[in-house]
């Protein structure tokens, strides 16, 4: 948001203040050793804190992404002399591009044909409804689950598209029809090339290191003021006559690091732009042998657009987001080792190597509602080294839980309940699945175990949360309407047939207040690409869906 501010806007940076509980948000990634969690350092000893933790992994798309493409190009990168960020992701994604060829592996079978959708008819005529729906329409998805529009056709969930599709946006039962519609119409593309992920580029390391810090790095160098640990927890707003104005004149936050309470005072100069909702918000970590804890609180940034909207009307509804953790709790987990064994192993199992893989491990029995199998767990095995600061001979794997409330397969708890060494224990158990015969890799768990350096899982609550079920009116619009100086910004941010994968959405509703703020015409935005009134995508994704 701040970028456009300065370059477009002709804003001064050291008119700019952001106050942030930390300086990285969802897009973490860090030795654990210089983690800020307050609490995780509190009860982990230092011999734990070994290893990378990254609570959760952004895939990017160059197609759809173009408002974040067109930030990372106006800044440079970190790591890379003489290119943008966005230059940097270019150049290191087109060397090491992505192509899945064991995007599903299933127990008794290995490695699954995903070039099969397994789609039958009435699969195929939901889905062309969804394709089709104007978006003039898109109120008839209101409060409309997933499997509440697919309730007459369970076959669905059981096809070889619904794991493709739900691993790589982390869509469940429960999310929002609504939202599934968006992704057909932006994402539609998607159909022809899903089994191999062709179309997810990466980042040269870690989404922190190659997308935060230059960005952070950048506004620095413009004097923008960052104050981190500040917990902002509530409003002052302008009394006026006027029922419906919003005017923010006063921010209280606490110092997380004294535990004081601070007082900001808002002039009429002065813009507000808040982020409503985090997904990472509320996220505990574990350890080897330690489970994650779940944290109760409510999320810290819906807790304040909460306030907001139990004063003013129309500002949406977080409860619809963030207080329902059935619908949004995922674990995942980030596994370092000491050498390349269990890299080797993934490898050789998958026949790819690292940097090309997504791999989702399917039950081979009912475990859903509806009687059909799922997805257990899923791993990325990212290129090596994922951290600037990794050492050659370490590997560092990333794995998620969607559904953390099932039990395990090889150890008999429930993903939620697993320490770091039993979700690994998990992973090789799954592995084993689908290597059967000599040299299987469960013959190597004792030298695979002994090579782990740590394991950290982590709970976050509301991981899917920006997926949940809700009406177009359950997020406040970017510039609400009778607002003078708030914006809202992110994934709980209503904006127009816009998809809410996280950093898209996350940077445009950004672009549009700062340019509201700034006076820049709204036309100067990045045009967003229709990939739904493309007629030759609609026809090789209507073809596809016969395969």
């Amino acid at each position: 948001m701040t970028v456009p501010l300065i370059q477009e806007g002709h804003w001064n940076g050291k008119q700019i203040t952001f106050y942030s509980l930390d300086d990285h948000g969802s897009n973490d990634g860090a030795p654990t050793d210089t983690v800020t969690d307050e609490y995780w350092n509190k009860n982990h000893p230092m011999e734990n804190r070994k290893g990378y933790v990254a609570r959760g992994g952004r895939m990017l798309n160059y197609r759809t992404y173009v408002d974040l493409m067109d930030l990372l190009d106006r800044i440079p990168s970190t790591t890379e002399k003489n290119m943008t960020a966005a230059e940097d992701t270019r150049d290191f994604d087109a060397k090491h591009r992505t192509f899945d060829k064991a995007r599903l592996l299933e127990g008794g079978k290995g490695i699954i044909n995903g070039s099969h959708l397994g789609l039958i008819n009435q699969d195929r005529l939901h889905l062309t409804k969804l394709i089709a729906m104007p978006d003039s329409e898109e109120e008839k998805l209101d409060n409309v689950t997933i499997a509440q529009y697919f309730s007459d056709d369970p076959h669905f969930f059981g096809t070889n598209f619904w794991f493709m599709w739900e691993t790589t946006f982390a869509f469940r039962l429960q999310s929002s029809a609504q939202e599934l519609r968006r992704y057909m119409h932006q994402m539609i593309y998607e159909f022809t090339q899903i089994e191999h992920l062709v179309g997810v580029n990466r980042t040269r390391y870690n989404q922190y290191e190659s997308i935060m810090l230059p960005l952070i790095n950048y506004l620095r160098d413009q004097g923008c003021k960052i104050v981190l640990n500040r917990l902002v927890t509530d409003w002052e707003f302008k009394d006026t006559t006027m029922q419906d104005e919003i005017t923010v004149t006063g921010l209280t936050m606490k110092n997380t690091t004294t535990g004081k309470d601070e007082h900001v005072t808002i002039d009429d100069d002065t813009a507000v732009i808040f982020t409503n909702g985090s997904i990472t918000d509320s996220a505990t970590m574990g350890d080897f042998n330690t489970p994650a804890p779940e944290n109760p609180d409510y999320g810290a940034a819906a807790s304040l657009w909460k306030k907001a909207t139990e004063r003013f009307y129309d500002l949406g509804n977080p409860d619809k987001f963030f207080a329902d953790r059935d619908a949004s709790e995922w674990v995942s987990f980030t596994l370092t080792t000491k050498n390349h064994l269990l890299l080797n192993e993934i490898t050789r199992i998958t026949t790819q190597v690292p940097g090309n893989a997504l791999n989702s491990f399917i039950s081979t029995s009912p475990i859903t509602a509806l009687g059909k199998k799922d997805v257990n767990m899923s791993i990325v095995v990212h290129h090596q080294p994922h951290f600037t600061t990794q050492k050659p001979n370490e590997s560092v794997i990333w794995g998620y839980f969607l559904y953390p409330r099932r039990r395990g397969e090889f150890v008999d708890k429930p993903y939620i309940e697993m320490t770091g060494k039993e979700m690994v224990q998990e992973l090789i158990g799954q592995l084993s699945k689908v290597d059967p015969g000599p040299g299987n890799i469960r013959d190597k768990s004792e030298q695979i175990m002994a090579s782990v350096i740590n394991s950290i899982p982590v709970y976050m609550p509301y991981a899917s949360a920006l997926f949940n079920n809700r009406a177009k009116t359950d997020r406040p619009k970017v510039i609400p309407k009778h607002a003078t100086n708030l914006a809202f910004t992110g994934e709980f941010a209503e904006q127009p047939y816009q998809m809410v994968f996280t950093e898209q959405s996350a940077v445009r509703s950004g672009e549009i207040a700062a340019y509201h703020f700034a006076g820049i015409p709204m036309a100067n935005l990045v045009k967003t690409p229709r990939y739904d009134k493309d007629l030759k995508t609609l026809a090789k994704a209507a073809k596809k869906m016969f395969d």
